[in-house]
């Protein structure tokens, strides 16, 4: 399966993705026809360029500035008469709306009232088309992404300074995991964060493949410490999961104790859940010296590790903390209520796109019935199967 990576060291944006996906081999004929077709004032223009001392593709694209804004019905019309394929038309149109729902979350509005400032103007209307259609002509199945940097600072936009990221770019980005980044800078914009998340269905710092082509699509900015470079890494991998399984990236949190009581582990864990951990459990092991301890691993979201990592210093007194993010595959799931002859027990349901299902049982809830009814836990686990 061709597969499709997005190295954002230092950050994205809408014309890094159409120098990348350009750099990577897509034809510049292809660009200028789909841009051309659009019946706008906008000529790209495509340069080599380097930058911190590496050669990338630098995609420009020369409009005259508007003052006009545009809505969402605007920009679909604009679409809607391009010269390029239904494929490519759905993943500018999906784009745009990402951007309109993310905006109108933002300013608090219906999304028929959601104008267009910088996202709406030319040039930014052909990195999203130009980028669209060369994506598609990457002829990838699926694309993955790293942990995205945004940068810090300000920037300044149609609505006044704004912190960086800013509250659309924040909000494209719900559901991302982040990167730490220093950068006074906005490393990631509105346009390059509704990109990636129109077409990331991973988020990993190693993706699983065989690297076959690289592109380098450079930013406008040119620093002295580091590269602005997007890499795009395109290439094969095995064949994707069953289809219907959901996947989202989580923190693995690990320490291994040798010199602490089992009850301080399982209070500590107690507190680890209710601050949020997905999942704690404890292996018993021999440890360095013959002496028999434990290791504590924890799962939970990278928005959760610094708390999560204050609790485990705090009550266990470990020394030191080993942790790295995992890719997880997941069913679908739902909650049930199933009836039993006791009454009414909750559930949880799982299942693939293939057919596949499971349901299991909650277990404080049918502890509650085997307790009230005088019955066996078991009966009533069995109960809920049938």
């Amino acid at each position: 399966m061709q597969v499709a990576h997005f190295d954002c060291f230092s950050g994205i944006s809408g014309d890094m993705v159409l120098g990348a996906v350009l750099d990577a081999g897509v034809p510049a004929e292809a660009i200028h026809a789909a841009l051309d077709s659009l019946g706008l004032p906008i000529k790209l223009e495509i340069e080599r360029v380097k930058r911190c001392g590496f050669a990338a593709t630098k995609a420009n694209i020369e409009a005259a500035d508007q003052e006009d804004y545009r809505f969402l019905p605007d920009i679909l019309a604009i679409l809607e008469r391009a010269a390029i394929t239904p494929k490519q038309r759905e993943l500018a149109t999906a784009i745009f709306q990402k951007i309109a729902v993310a905006e109108a979350a933002a300013h608090g509005m219906s999304l028929e009232r959601v104008h267009f400032h910088e996202v709406g103007a030319l040039d930014s209307i052909a990195d999203i088309v130009g980028a669209a259609v060369g994506l598609d002509l990457l002829g990838v199945e699926r694309f993955t992404s790293s942990p995205v940097p945004t940068g810090t600072g300000t920037v300044k936009g149609a609505h006044g300074i704004m912190p960086v990221p800013t509250p659309g770019t924040l909000q494209l980005l719900k559901g991302v995991p982040l990167a730490t980044s220093k950068v006074e800078f906005e490393l990631t914009t509105p346009t390059g964060a509704a990109i990636l998340t129109s077409i990331a269905t991973a988020y990993t710092t190693s993706p699983e493949m065989t690297v076959e082509r690289i592109g380098h699509g450079a930013g406008s900015k040119d620093f002295i410490d580091r590269p602005n470079i997007l890499r795009l890494l395109v290439g094969s991998s095995e064949p994707e999961r069953p289809r219907g399984l959901e996947t989202d990236t989580v923190t693995v949190l690990e320490t291994n104790l040798d010199d602490i009581p089992p009850e301080v582990i399982a209070h500590c864990n107690e507190r680890l859940f209710a601050a949020g951990a997905l999942d704690v459990f404890v292996v018993h092991g021999q440890m360095k010296k013959g002496r028999p301890g434990f290791m504590v691993s924890v799962i939970c979201e990278p928005s959760h590790v610094p708390a999560l990592e204050a609790i485990i210093f705090r009550e266990t007194g470990t020394f030191g903390i080993r942790k790295h993010t995992a890719e997880r595959s997941k069913l679908q799931r739902e909650s049930v209520t199933v009836e039993t002859p006791w009454g009414p027990v909750k559930a949880k349901r799982g299942w693939r796109a293939d057919g596949f299902s499971i349901v299991t049982p909650e277990y404080e809830d049918c502890a509650r019935v085997a307790r009230e009814q005088g019955v066996p836990l078991r009966e009533v686990y069995a109960a809920v199967h049938r």
